[in-house]
């Protein structure tokens, strides 16, 4: 047996004492977790300090160090998520459908954890938090696996939420982190009789890996190449302000903008406010010819967008910029160049909202609101492993519910059939 086998034997033996486990313990453990974080800050803190200043040796992007960087803020978000996570409902034993059947039968349908949950991520070390609280508390183990860029941090945080498990008297192989050796990734997401569901959280390469090599389901909580679209009849302000959030608030994230998509009979109240703002935030934007044009003196010093654009997910302060005929051509320009993740329209007609809603396929379809919603916490489901741009069997941010699944407790009296 190798090492990796024997891990992955030990959190499935947890799994199923997790899935006995009362609720309550369940949830005293994570408040148990939640106090260790805001405790062992400051060891947090100096090993994330070691792993920035290696990103950095490495000319890491700018993207990647801001979603690599923790301080004191950012700790104490993850123990209040993981609090939030411990205050929801239990969704393990719901009823959530039943029936009596014409011959007596009596069928319920009881949610129930997955089992072994694998969580691939790269360069988050707050998801190391948020899938632990995610997983404890709807009753599956979890597997991390990290980002060499993020060893350091990882280690630490998973120390200190063993620790805590150890503390609250629950199994200590509830959770399991990974080392980032892409063999030993390989074999896992092969280990159909052990691991139950696998959700990678991360760039194209890591989705193509897992593509290619696994054999156990996989949800990819993939990219978002998303769009603010602004209708003809938009409130102007409205609308930069939202434009502005979605791409300047954090931009290297995947529920920020990378598209402007602006309709001709808008353009020229929005365009040049919407530029100036953004421009007065670092961004780059890269416009098509008719917005160039518009914008006159001021466009002919941006660069023209290019199709590569629209089909890019900066992670930046980049943002591509494309005038419309209609709102039929801005969700033809999504249906191209989208990754279903979110998308947003800025307008004031309800039957435009209402189309752009119908026709739109993505995850998130936002009225008049910046497409930086996107997330669990936002949401109030405590907190997320990613955002799922799949339809099967979950879609938008993977939450408590997205980790269960369901069993048929089918109640008789003597039945034969």
């Amino acid at each position: 047996m190798t090492d990796l086998e024997r891990v992955v034997g030990d959190v499935r033996a947890a799994s199923r004492i997790l899935a006995r486990m009362p609720g309550r313990r369940r949830d005293e453990a994570l408040l148990e977790m939640a106090d260790a974080l805001e405790r062992r800050a400051g060891e947090i803190l100096r090993e994330n300090r070691q792993d920035l200043e290696a990103a950095k040796r490495e000319r890491a992007a700018p993207a990647v160090i801001d979603r690599l960087l923790l301080d004191e803020d950012r700790i104490a978000d993850m123990a209040a998520g993981v609090r939030a996570v411990a205050a929801l409902e239990d969704p393990i034993g719901r009823i959530d459908g039943g029936r009596r059947l014409p011959n007596g039968l009596e069928i319920v349908r009881k949610r129930v954890p997955l089992g072994v949950v694998a969580v691939v991520y790269e360069g988050r070390p707050n998801v190391t938090a948020d899938a632990v609280a995610l997983c404890l508390k709807s009753g599956n183990a979890v597997i991390l696996r990290g980002s060499r860029l993020a060893l350091r941090s990882n280690l630490i945080i998973a120390e200190v939420l063993t620790g805590a498990l150890i503390e609250a008297d629950a199994p200590r192989w509830a959770v399991a982190l990974l080392g980032a050796d892409r063999e030993e990734l390989r074999r896992l997401v092969q280990l159909e009789d052990s691991i139950d569901l696998a959700i990678p959280r991360g760039g194209e390469e890591l989705k193509r890996f897992l593509r290619q090599h696994a054999r156990v389901p996989v949800i990819y909580a993939a990219s978002g190449n998303n769009h603010v679209y602004v209708h003809a009849d938009a409130d102007p302000e409205m609308a930069v302000r939202i434009a502005v959030n979605a791409k300047v608030q954090r931009p290297g994230v995947c529920n920020a903008a990378e598209t402007l998509l602006v309709h001709r009979d808008a353009a020229p109240a929005v365009l040049a406010a919407a530029a100036e703002k953004l421009g007065a935030s670092g961004v780059e934007l890269r416009v098509d010819a008719a917005g160039r044009e518009l914008l006159g003196e001021a466009g002919a010093a941006l660069a023209e967008a290019t199709e590569q654009d629209y089909a890019t997910e900066f992670l930046d302060l980049v943002m591509a910029v494309r005038v419309v005929d209609s709102l039929e051509q801005a969700v033809e320009h999504i249906a191209t160049h989208g990754s279903g993740h979110s998308e947003a329209i800025v307008t004031g007609s309800l039957a435009a909202a209402r189309e752009f809603e119908e026709a739109v396929d993505a995850a998130v379809v936002y009225v008049n609101a910046s497409t930086r919603f996107t997330d669990g916490g936002e949401f109030g489901m405590g907190a997320e492993i990613g955002i799922s741009t799949q339809k099967l069997h979950a879609r938008g941010p993977i939450g408590l519910a997205e980790l269960t699944s369901y069993t048929y407790v089918v109640t008789g009296d003597g039945h034969l059939r």
